[in-house]
């Protein structure tokens, strides 16, 4: 039997079908796949992942196998899992999966020890949890760790924070810099995804309403570019004057939360910060307002302040809880202010995890091959793997580009043309 614990084994034919479907729209991951294959270069490699459990995750689950490495698997948040895609990993894979959608907090944080048993040379990071629990619960561990990788923001700026602290023990790269992740990953899937939660979640019509958009970086750049797509009048909120300029420059309205609360009618977080909707905000909000995050930690929202402010809460309908103001407005609240995207919808689209997750399987390659010999810092992707998927994407989307010239190479590396 192979070490588990998932919701149910029997779902596995399901998630097998769907990860399948997956697939079909991931050809950079199986052509990295197919040479991992003949190479082996992971061959011995024990892996702990602590990563949101979906299709497109058992592809790149599947895709490290086959490189060789003895692969053990963990949620990176207790309602993104997807139950038949675990079942699948398990039943069809051999994969040691510890995930089950809706877990409590002490079940979350049981599964990450449960990888570490593993006693791997590489961690696959979303958000950090790994890491950080690694660092504080398993340190006996520590000396075995080669590298490792993380895929979000959060999680990279919670690595650069334990770097400056000088207690990151081994090197990290953060796969979340790689312009082939954050450009198109964040931008085009965050975008996508995000609306589709948000609309699963609560079946709302987004044209005509005022959807306030809080943080313009990568990912909530997406989002308002999708929102008003899709008709909506939209609002950015930013801390940083750069960004708020852009989004300006974007067509966009900007201005505080403050100002936004009383007249947005569905809100939406994407900073990677703490209560960036407050008390003060939920006292102006207008009845019926819809409030999400899709940043990956659900503190983005001031729940216990909301919570403190009702008179009453109820399921309204799946993962849309009803909080009802003692002046009679009603406040929703989706999926508990987890990531909404993948809490109430699927998460990216294949066809971007495709090269998010290409740079994950190459940069544990990279770590493999040179991570004794790099310092316990936080990395950026290799230039080379990031060109790399670029080429193989669109190779795959029957895409050409040109090819420099001797003579351009000769003009760029010079200095004597002038006007």
């Amino acid at each position: 039997m192979v070490d588990c614990d998932v919701k149910d084994l029997g779902l596995a034919a399901r998630g097998a079908l769907r990860s399948a479907w997956a697939e079909r729209d991931m050809p950079v991951m199986r052509s990295i796949r197919e040479r991992f294959e003949r190479e082996q270069p992971l061959a011995g490699t024990k892996i702990a992942a602590c990563l949101h459990v979906t299709t497109e995750t058992a592809n790149l689950m599947r895709t490290l196998q086959a490189g060789g490495a003895d692969v053990w698997l963990c949620a990176s948040n207790p309602l993104s899992t997807q139950d038949d895609v675990a079942a699948d990993l398990v039943s069809n894979s051999r994969i040691p999966v510890f995930a089950i959608k809706g877990e409590d907090h002490t079940t979350y944080y049981n599964h990450i020890l449960a990888v570490l048993r593993a006693r791997p040379q590489i961690t696959m990071d979303d958000g950090a949890d790994l890491v950080s629990t690694l660092h504080s619960e398993s340190a006996d561990l520590l000396d075995d760790i080669v590298g490792g990788t993380e895929e979000t923001t959060t999680g990279v700026i919670r690595l650069r924070a334990m770097a400056a602290d000088g207690v990151l023990r081994y090197p990290i790269v953060a796969v979340n810099e790689a312009m082939t992740k954050h450009l198109f990953d964040n931008r085009y899937g965050t975008g996508q995804s995000t609306l589709d939660g948000v609309i699963r979640a609560t079946n709302v019509l987004i044209a005509g309403r005022v959807f306030v958009v809080a943080g313009y970086g990568w990912c909530g750049r997406g989002l308002a570019m999708r929102a008003k797509g899709h008709g909506a009048d939209v609002i950015v909120t930013e801390v940083d004057p750069l960004r708020a300029l852009e989004a300006v420059m974007d067509g966009f309205r900007v201005m505080t939360m403050g100002e936004a609360a009383p007249i947005g009618d569905i809100f939406v977080t994407a900073t990677g910060n703490i209560h960036v909707i407050r008390a003060e905000h939920f006292a102006e909000m207008k009845d019926g307002a819809i409030v999400a995050n899709t940043g990956h930690f659900n503190v983005e929202i001031d729940i216990p302040a909301l919570e403190d402010m009702a008179v009453s809460r109820r399921e309204a309908r799946e993962l849309v809880e009803e909080f009802l103001m003692s002046d009679g407005r009603r406040i929703h609240l989706l999926a508990e202010g987890r990531l909404v995207n993948l809490s109430a919808a699927e998460g990216h689209p294949a066809s971007v995890m495709d090269m998010s997750f290409a740079n994950q399987a190459l940069s544990v390659e990279y770590l493999v091959k040179n991570g004794a010999g790099l310092a316990p810092q936080v990395y950026d992707v290799p230039g080379d793997i990031d060109q790399t998927v670029a080429r193989l994407k669109l190779a795959a989307l029957e895409t050409d580009i040109d090819v420099l010239t001797p003579e351009q190479v000769e003009y760029l590396a010079g200095w004597q043309h002038g006007t």
